[in-house]
């Protein structure tokens, strides 16, 4: 055999070395996509869970400085496990404390805790109210 001039190709090891970079680069895309898709969905539940605590707030805040439902204690959001995802699976725990703060305010602390990927997380929102929307 012989080769003529000007005759030029890639030769088996320059194919098999450009392919190996070419899926070097498609892993770190695909590794790229995967965080992606987990930092977007931690922070569509952290969104949920601060919705779902600024509710409780807004309706805790409305209510008669001495009405029952801020009377001092710990409680426990009867609809838990809460669903706020599209897949109506119960997600999230919201819990809430209330306590003296002076002799006419609450201080109210809402949590709402879910696990995602074998992780606990949590939203704690605190606030200040006399009662009526105050």
């Amino acid at each position: 055999m012989f080769m003529r001039r000007g005759e030029r190709g890639f030769t088996l090891l320059e194919v098999l070395i450009a392919v190996c970079i070419f899926a070097v680069g498609v892993l770190a895309v695909a590794t790229m996509q995967i965080s992606g898709t987990r930092g977007n969905r931690l922070a569509n539940e952290l969104t949920q869970a601060t919705a779902l605590a600024q509710d409780r707030i807004e309706e805790l805040k409305s209510k008669d400085i001495s009405s029952a439902d801020l009377a001092p204690g710990n409680y426990d959001d009867p609809g838990n496990p809460i669903a706020e995802t599209t897949s109506g699976a119960g997600l999230f725990n919201r819990s809430w404390a209330i306590t003296n703060f002076t002799a006419d305010s609450r201080s109210v602390t809402v949590t709402v805790a879910w696990t995602l990927g074998g992780n606990t997380h949590n939203v704690v929102l605190t606030t200040i109210t006399r009662g009526g929307g105050n």
